[in-house]
């Protein structure tokens, strides 16, 4: 019990959080700072709510008052759901602390009504990982997109109100097919309950049915590729902090949704489901960091990043699921050890991305890359935070990318290994595409980091720049720490999670993954990783240039040049520095066509034209009803009513002879009142 009365005061400290900022929307300063505190309170006491769980294993249940005659309300807290609550309330912490400061930014600018919305969208999220019951998951659901909906909007202007209206359409789009999958499953099952729906009697057609519809509609939440239009749009639209949740966090869900159908509720026995996974995954991992690598405004490239990585997360998934189909419980677990693993690090490392790209944003006031650089100097502590979000992101070791994407590169050798010859050709494509995905990955990054950080200021407000607010710098600096507990800790952590793969993998024995502070999947002869070994090594490397430019300092300043750059010949102009589009021109002449699928993939463009032609059939239609039925109507009651004020002389000989015609006619009309 003691875990959901810690559950239970996080959801109030939430809802604390949201009613005291619309109450304090007169004194927006003092409401932020209550909504920001409350939530990173909330967050502690979610992570303390979903220990016991993670580390006993099991599953704890506990059913509230319902409302609701035909919907029980049941909150289950087992590994899977105790691990999304753990990843949630993670970065919650990092962004309460952080939009202390942030905030001030949006005062007189509607702050206490995001204050209202942040802690809304959490609690949401919240209660919708640990929500048992069909219906009560689509509440919280429709609760999550509608409040995430409105901090998309909060800034009130045309881009993002246009985003906005993307978010909504295709999230509710999603809502939609999800809705189709449960109401078929309750159909089955006789119950909303989703311990129910696990023993559902479906026949092998309408599992895959079940299974189609919830992964395209959880896969728009997640913005996988083909579904992914809103993605872009929305985040960099969002405060910093709301789009760390957004990109961190939120778009997990969709892939909660997918393994609680797939393999919770449906048993994943069937091959091709898998496969369908592997395939989205790996393809959504090129194309999004291919669309990334583009990008010159700093806060879409991210939201691009997002799609990138649920490719990653999927293709781990993907080889869970056909392992759990073909029976190979160890590629299943070690494949769901790297997808689940990978959802906490892209939520820790994406979350301190935007984190930093929002201080940045908050300094310079764009999010323009070319009118940056040279913040390295002026912003150190958020310029080394984000240089570990940048080296955890490109799967760079000891860093926690790169553990998880470790992981899901000897699952995918396992099952080409061991595998049919099916599993052999999707492991060979899928580990080919998940390198390219880190090579271009690290390209992407050089140069992100390499404009903003790096070289010399491209605008006034980036020389003039400043260190971020303390708050903001502890929460990127939080988040950062947190990247490299995941990766040098891995072979400590890695067992956790991996019993919760193995939880999902029905009678699944528990997978080795460890063998002493060394990393091994499944087995010690495959592979062998020490996390903490390498950051020991590249630690004591570091010590050899610090070493070299001690002994050399000397000689290196009399040396020095101050002089402008070398520009061949050519007299030297500022323009001539490495900016955002000329790093990447090669690349996107190269991938040119690519780059136009992205707009035929772009599931927003349709759905904006149905819209546009809806309104317009609506506005012609709207009138119809008035010309030809209400009118006319109201046209022959005015004719009445003129033909009736005509008899209205005010004579009173004349009402008397209305009442003699009255009773003649009474007389004339036969009646049998039953009297003998």
């Amino acid at each position: 019990m003691m875990p959901f009365n810690l559950l239970f005061a996080a959801l109030a400290l939430y809802i604390f959080g949201a009613i005291m900022s619309l109450i304090l929307s007169k004194n927006e300063s003092t409401g932020s700072l209550i909504s920001g505190v409350s939530a990173a309170i909330a967050g502690v006491l979610g992570i303390c709510a979903s220990l016991p769980v993670l580390f006993g294993g099991g599953a704890l249940s506990y059913q509230v008052s319902s409302p609701f005659y035909f919907a029980d309300c049941i909150l289950r807290l087992d590994p899977l759901s105790s691990l999304m609550l753990f990843v949630i309330s993670l970065i919650v912490i990092a962004s309460g602390i952080y939009s202390i400061s942030y905030m001030k930014e949006y005062e007189g600018k509607g702050a206490w009504a995001m204050g209202f919305f942040m802690n809304t969208f959490i609690a949401s999220m919240v209660a919708l990982v640990v929500s048992d019951n069909a219906f009560y998951f689509i509440v919280f659901f429709e609760m999550m997109s509608l409040a995430s909906y409105f901090l998309v909007i909060s800034e009130q202007k045309a881009a993002s109100i246009r985003a906005g209206l993307q978010y909504f359409l295709i999230a509710h789009a999603g809502s939609v097919l999800i809705m189709i999958a449960f109401f078929i499953l309750y159909r089955a099952s006789g119950s909303l309950n989703f311990q129910d729906f696990r023993g559902a009697n479906l026949s092998p057609a309408m599992e895959s049915v079940v299974f189609l519809l919830a992964f395209f509609g959880f896969g728009a939440k997640a913005g996988m590729i083909s579904l992914h239009g809103w993605l872009p749009l929305a985040h960099p639209a969002a405060p910093s902090n709301a789009s760390a949740l957004m990109s961190g966090v939120m778009v997990k869900i969709g892939v909660f949704g997918i393994i609680k159908v797939g393999i919770d509720f449906l048993g994943a026995d069937t091959a091709w489901w898998g496969y369908l996974v592997l395939a989205f995954g790996a393809v959504s991992s090129v194309l999004g960091v291919l669309y990334a690598i583009a990008e010159h405004d700093i806060k879409r490239l991210l939201a691009y990043h997002t799609v990138e990585n649920i490719g990653i997360i999927l293709m781990g998934v993907g080889v869970g699921m056909v392992g759990i189909a073909t029976d190979h419980p160890v590629i299943a677990t070690i494949g769901l050890l790297g997808g689940l693993y990978h959802i906490l690090n892209h939520a820790v490392f994406k979350g301190l991305l935007f984190l930093g790209a929002g201080s940045v944003i908050y300094r310079v006031h764009t999010k323009d890359m070319d009118k940056m650089g040279g913040l390295g100097k002026v912003m150190p502590y958020t310029a080394v935070a984000f240089l570990i979000g940048t080296m955890a992101i490109s799967a760079l070791p000891p860093l926690n990318g790169f553990v998880s994407e470790w992981f899901i590169y000897q699952s995918l050798l396992s099952m080409g290994r061991d595998g049919n010859l099916m599993m052999s050709l999707g492991s060979i494509i899928a580990v080919v595409m998940l390198a390219l995905t880190g090579a271009l990955a690290c390209m992407c990054f050089v140069k992100v980091y390499g404009v903003c950080f790096a070289g010399a200021p491209k605008s006034d407000a980036a020389a003039n720049a400043k260190e971020a607010p303390k708050t903001m710098v502890f929460g990127t600096s939080f988040l950062a720490i947190m990247c490299i507990v995941l990766g040098v800790g891995s072979p400590w952590i890695a067992p956790i999670i991996s019993n919760v793969a193995a939880s999902l993998v029905h009678g699944s024995q528990a997978v080795a993954v460890t063998n002493g502070m060394a990393l091994i999947p499944g087995h010690p002869h495959q592979a062998i990783l020490s996390t903490p070994i390498i950051a020991i090594s590249l630690l004591a490397l570091l010590i050899i240039p610090f070493a070299i430019s001690a002994w050399f300092k000397g000689q290196k300043m009399q040396n020095r040049h101050s002089n402008e750059p070398w520009a061949c010949g050519y007299a030297y102009e500022q323009r001539m520095t490495v900016d955002a589009g000329s790093f990447t021109r090669t690349l996107r002449t190269m991938y040119a066509p690519l780059y136009t699928l992205r707009d035929k993939l772009n599931p927003s463009v349709p759905f904006t034209w149905i819209l546009t032609k809806t309104t317009a059939f609506a506005a012609a239609v709207e009138p119809c009803f008035d010309d030809y039925i209400v009118m006319p109507i109201a046209r022959t009651t005015q004719r009445f009513s003129r033909v009736v004020q005509r008899m209205q002389f005010g004579d009173f000989r004349w009402y008397c002879l209305y009442m003699v015609i009255a009773l003649v006619i009474l007389l004339l009309i036969p009646f049998d009142l039953g009297v003998k």
